[in-house]
Order: C-alpha cells, then structure tokens, then sequence
C-alpha cells in the first residue's frame, strides 16, 4: 500500500507509517499516512518562514487562478473524495460528499476574495496629508483541525490563510489524515511556490506541540477540545502571537407549544443525530414546553426507530459508525451515567451489530433530564441527546443560556415574537429558526460565544479579521 508523504518545502517527504482506519469496517485500512517528527514541524515551519515575503507579494491574479483551480478539482472529485471521507471519518455518504463539496465552495468563494481584498483612504485632521488603511497578511499561519470534518475546516483554514498571501503548516487530526492529504496534493500541483503550503500529518504531542513552542508561528487557528485550545491559547499568549479557537458546544433546541411538530421532530434529529451526533453545533439539549412534551417524544421515538445504523457507504444508512474506540467507550460511558443521574433512557444507546466489525451505536433519547446533570452539561460528541422539560418560554430561554459554551442555539415557533426575542437573547454565535442547530453556510461568519469559541470568526468576509493585520499609512507630498 503507498505511503502518503508530508509536504514540506514542496517536496514530499518520508516518515513512519500510520494506518487510517475505517470505523465501519476495523478490518479495513483506508490508507498509510507518514507520522512527521518534531523536527519535520520545525522544517516546515522554517520553510514557511522563507516563503513568506515572496507569497505575501503575490500577485492577487496567481492566488485567485490556484484557489479556483483546486475549487474545480475538488467539485470533479467529490464522489471520490466524499467516500474516502465517509471511509476515514464515519460520515455517511451522502454528508460526507456534501462536506465535500462545501470545501470547493469555500476555495471557489476564497479565489474571488483574493482579488476583492479592499482598504480604505481617509483624510487626516491635518491638512494635506493623506490616509490609507490596507490588509497584509499576517505571516506563517499553524493550523490544528480535528477528526469530525476532515475537509471542510481545513478548508475553511488554508483557503483564507492562502487567499491573503500567508503561508501555511498544517497538521490534521490524527485520526483522520486522508482528506485533508488530498486536498492539499491538490492545492499543490495547482501551482503554489514550494514552502507556501506545507503538510505534517503526526500525533498532537509531537507534531502539535512543536508547532506551538515555535515563534516563527505568527498565528495560529484552531479547532479541537477545550483542553487543547487552553494549551494553544497558553503557548500563543507566552509568544504574543495572534490565535483563533474553535472549541466546542453544548447546544440547545428549543421547542415550544406552537411549532409545527413535523418540524421540530426533523429538526431534532437532524442536530442531535446526523453525523453520528459528532458535532460542535448538535443538538444536545432539546428544551421542550409542557404542552407540547410528550407529543414530542412520542413522535421522536418513532421517528428514531427509522433510522437505519449502519457502514457509512451503504445507501440504506441514516447514521454511521462511531469514529473509533475511544469515543464510542465516552458516548457509553456518558449514557451510563445519564442513566445514574435520573434520566430515562427513552430509545436507542445500544451497541448495533453489522457485517464488518466496526462502532456502530444506536442515537440515544434521554427524557426526563434536568439542566444540572452531567449529560446536559458536559459535551458528549456522540448521538446522545436530553430532554428537558420546561414551562414556557422564559423558562426555555433561561435553561437554553444556562452553559459554559455558546456555539449554536435553535428555537422551533411560529410566534414572530419569540422567534425575535430568541434571535436577540439567545447566547450563542449562531441561532437557528426552524432549522437545525447544526448546518451553516459557507460564505458567512461561523464561531460562538462564551467557553465555545475565542478570537475573530471564521469563513466568509469575516476571515479576513484573522488572517490579515491592518496597515496605516500616512502621506505628504512634501
């Protein structure tokens, strides 16, 4: 099986070899990806560095003609590269090709952007000179993504990062190296100069932290664990660095009396379940008034016993596999103890048997859940998702807003004015109305509040606060 190399310094280069394994089928290695050292960090980044004067001088036409090139590759491949996405990462085939094609959004998006890069020109108090206030890139941009979608944040990372005439390292989730590979052997053979992308796929402790003790790392994006961004934020603070954290949810759906059911019932499953529920933006807290309650679970639970749980390529599955081991033992463990708190375990949260060996869970529906337990507290990342029983809507809104995070918040009406009130009052970078709490579009602002989220938002015109720093220049003619 052929190894898939680090990119460093335009060259591809050797390391030990890693498996990619498929979490619907353990038998089945997807791919050998090179494990990078801590000295393959350090090369890339010193190569980064060299690069960057040259790339930060582009020419606006060579960034927009390399983003658009790799856009169009990855809309020709997105059969392909979506199944090796739903082979790595556990998605579905069917999400798995729309991430995918999310990701040639973001780049097509991103190549227009490089050439709509603006500034502006104001007088200045005093009297015959001028003022211009212009974007440049910041440098040397590290970047950390995680496992859950292996294509679409690194895209919505480097595609910027690059956009605004920086240069890149890269490391991608452990876990889930092939995606991110292949898009950046794209971006690649699109033309970009050697030093101005590099790739070191590895584990976090080794790869990750070299990349944080580097002060040659001018900005650093992240999306992972709050542990992780804490370290991120610690090392980036130490070194006056510029850094951006993605860090988590426990997002709330709110249903009150008035929502059409049908709606709220797909709404709910759709946040808390697709995806396998491994999600930042899932539903994990369904919020749900007295009147409609129990009407509510009821039409939860049948629709729940619908969805098929199966190998992610299979057409006829709904919800893939676990990622690995490792988070289908957190995902038990947390339904064990939602089990010991009080809670009612309504449907789902067994292990379900396939063909291949692999970690296939049933979506799990607690009821009767309190805004104090665990489960409702602590981010599962799995296809677990809590009742809470409430009395009306002040009573919604104040338990939606009782959490540590604020990434997405969802509210099912069809009362304008709470609708309004909800956008409003809702603590949280996103808020849904009638839709999904996870799902967003690619062209707009995307990041939450509170212990979700910390510096400026990614995607869209809003990436541009990140990846660029601000220059006045003042002028007289003399």
């Amino acid at each position: 099986m052929e190894l898939h190399k680090n990119l460093i310094n335009g060259q591809w280069v050797d390391g030990e070899a890693g498996k990619n394994i498929n979490p619907s089928n353990t038998d089945e290695v997807v791919g050998l990806y090179a494990r990078g050292t801590a000295e393959d960090a350090t090369s890339a980044i010193a190569a980064a560095k060299e690069a960057a004067h040259g790339w930060a001088r582009s020419g606006i036409l060579q960034r927009q003609a390399i983003l658009r090139t790799a856009a169009d590759e990855i809309f020709a491949r997105r059969e392909e590269l979506g199944r090796l996405l739903a082979r790595e990462e556990g998605k579905t085939l069917p999400e798995a090709i729309g991430e995918t094609v999310r990701a040639g959004q973001i780049f097509d998006f991103f190549a227009g952007e490089a050439v709509r890069l603006t500034g502006e020109v104001v007088q200045s108090i005093r009297p015959g000179v001028g003022v211009e206030m212009t974007r440049e890139p910041v440098g040397v941009v590290g970047i950390i993504t995680p496992w859950n979608f292996p294509i679409a944040i690194p895209a919505w990372k480097m595609a910027p990062a690059l956009c605004y005439g920086n240069c890149v390292v890269i490391k991608p989730a452990d876990l889930v190296p092939g995606s991110t590979w292949a898009i950046v052997d794209i971006l690649h053979r699109a033309g970009l100069p050697a030093g101005v992308l590099n790739l070191v796929m590895g584990r976090g402790s080794v790869v990750g932290q070299a990349m944080l003790d580097s002060p040659d790392i001018n900005a650093f994006s992240f999306t992972g664990s709050q542990s992780t961004g804490q370290k991120v934020a610690a090392a980036s603070v130490k070194l006056g660095r510029k850094f951006q954290l993605e860090m988590g949810g426990k997002n709330p759906m709110v249903v009150l009396d008035d929502a059409n059911l049908d709606t709220a019932v797909e709404c709910a499953i759709n946040g808390a379940f697709f995806s396998t529920g491994q999600r930042c933006t899932a539903s994990s807290r369904l919020i749900v008034t007295k009147g409609i309650h129990d009407r509510f679970v009821s039409a939860m639970v049948a629709r729940m016993g619908e969805l098929n749980v199966g190998d992610a390529c299979d057409t006829a599955t709904h919800i893939g596999p676990v990622v690995d081991a490792s988070q289908m033992g957190q995902d038990e463990d947390y339904i064990a103890i939602g089990t010991s708190e009080g809670a009612v375990l309504a449907a789902g949260g067994e292990r379900v048997d396939n063909t291949a060996p692999g970690f296939f869970l049933s979506p799990a529906l607690f009821t009767e859940a309190n805004n104090q337990m665990r489960i409702s507290r602590e981010e599962i990342f799995g296809p677990v998702a809590s009742v809470i029983r409430v009395k009306d809507y002040d009573e919604a809104l104040a338990v939606a807003n009782d959490t540590e995070f604020g990434l997405s918040a969802g509210i099912c009406t069809n009362s304008l004015k709470y609708a309004t009130d909800f956008k409003r009052n809702a603590e949280a970078g996103m808020v849904m109305v009638n839709l999904p709490t996870a799902g967003v579009d690619f062209h707009v602002p995307f990041g939450g509040t509170k212990g979700s989220s910390y510096g400026s938002r990614e995607q869209g015109r809003y990436a541009a606060e990140f990846f660029t720093t601000v220059k006045t220049a003042y002028t007289h003619p003399g």
